[in-house]
C-alpha cells in the first residue's frame, strides 16, 4: 500500500492508502488529523505526514467507529494524539460488535477516543473554525462531519461514498432516512466551491452531492412502493429494475446489496 497525498487547500491535505480517506490539517497551533486507516499502515502514514510537516499530530478525529477509519488509533495515541469522536463511537468500540455477520472484539483502552461529544463541536485552531457535527443514524449512529470553514473543505466520513452506492450499516444504527438527511445537511453547509473529502472515493463537490442525493431518494421511493405492494425482501433483492438507472454506482456495495439495505432499513 502506498500513501498518496493531495493538497486540497493551503492547510488541508488528503491522504489515500487502504481504508477510509484521511484528512490532515496543518497550522502554527497544531496538526489535526481525521481518521487513521489500519494499524499496520501507521508507519507509512506518519512518514507521509513528515513530508508535509515536522510537527506531531495533536488531535485525531474519528468520523465513525469502523476499523478502516479507527484501526490506527492505538498507534496514534502512543504518538501523542488526543482522539475525539461522537460518544457512540466510544460506546461501540468499547464492546464486542457484530460487523457484516462477524464478531469484532472490543478495542483496548488505548484505542478509544478520550474526548466525546453529542451533537456539535467547534475547535478554534490554526486561525480556523473547525465545525464537527454529528449526523443521526446515517452510515452508523456515530457519524461526524468535519468542516474547515475558512479552507472550505468538508470531510464526510462514510456518510458519503463518492460515485458508489453507500454502505448503510444497519447493525450499527445506520438508515436510509438518516443517510439522506446527512446528505441534506452537507448540501446546506457548503457552497459550490467547497472541496468534499469523502470517506471513500475521489475529491468531490456540491454538484456531485446533489446528484447523489437524487439517486438515494429515487431508490428509497421505488423500494417503498414495492413494500407497499407487499413485496418480500427476496423479491426486492432480485428486482434489477429498481436500480437499472444507477449501474455506474456499482462497487463494493452492489445494486443488489443497496436494494437489500434500503428494504431492511425501511422495514425497521
Amino acid at each position: 500500500v502506498k500513501i498518496k497525498t493531495t493538497k486540497l487547500s493551503e492547510q488541508v491535505y488528503m491522504l489515500k492508502g487502504s481504508g477510509g480517506n484521511i484528512a490532515l490539517f496543518v497550522g502554527n497551533d497544531a496538526v489535526f488529523m481525521i481518521d487513521d486507516q489500519f494499524a499496520p499502515l501507521t508507519p507509512k502514514i506518519l512518514k507521509a505526514i513528515k513530508k508535509i510537516t515536522v510537527k506531531e499530530v495533536k488531535y485525531l478525529v474519528n468520523t465513525h467507529w469502523h476499523g478502516d477509519h479507527t484501526g490506527g488509533n492505538e498507534n496514534m495515541q502512543k504518538e501523542g494524539a488526543i482522539i475525539l469522536a461522537h460518544e457512540n463511537v466510544r460506546k461501540r468500540m468499547s464492546v464486542d460488535q457484530i460487523v457484516r455477520r462477524k464478531l469484532k472484539k472490543a478495542s483496548i483502552k488505548e484505542a478509544l477516543p478520550v474526548i466525546t461529544f453529542t451533537n456539535d463541536l467547534m475547535m478554534h485552531i490554526n486561525n480556523e473554525d473547525v465545525f464537527i457535527s454529528h449526523i443521526h443514524n446515517a452510515h452508523t449512529d456515530g457519524d461526524a462531519l468535519v468542516y474547515f470553514t475558512n479552507n472550505n473543505v468538508l470531510h464526510t466520513g462514510d456518510a458519503y461514498f463518492q460515485g458508489k452506492f453507500p454502505y448503510i450499516d444497519i447493525d450499527s444504527g445506520g438508515s436510509i432516512d438518516g443517510y439522506i438527511a446527512g446528505i441534506n445537511k452537507m448540501i446546506l453547509l457548503i457552497n459550490d466551491d467547497t472541496k468534499i473529502l469523502p470517506g471513500h472515493g475521489k475529491v468531490s463537490n456540491r454538484k456531485e452531492l446533489v446528484v447523489y442525493r437524487k439517486m438515494l431518494i429515487d431508490l428509497k421511493e421505488k423500494i417503498k412502493t414495492e413494500i407497499e405492494k407487499g413485496k418480500t425482501l427476496e423479491q426486492v433483492k432480485l428486482n434489477k429494475e429498481i436500480t437499472k438507472n444507477y449501474t455506474s454506482f456499482n462497487g463494493w456495495i452492489t445494486e443488489q446489496k443497496i436494494r437489500v439495505a434500503i428494504y431492511k432499513s425501511l422495514m425497521k
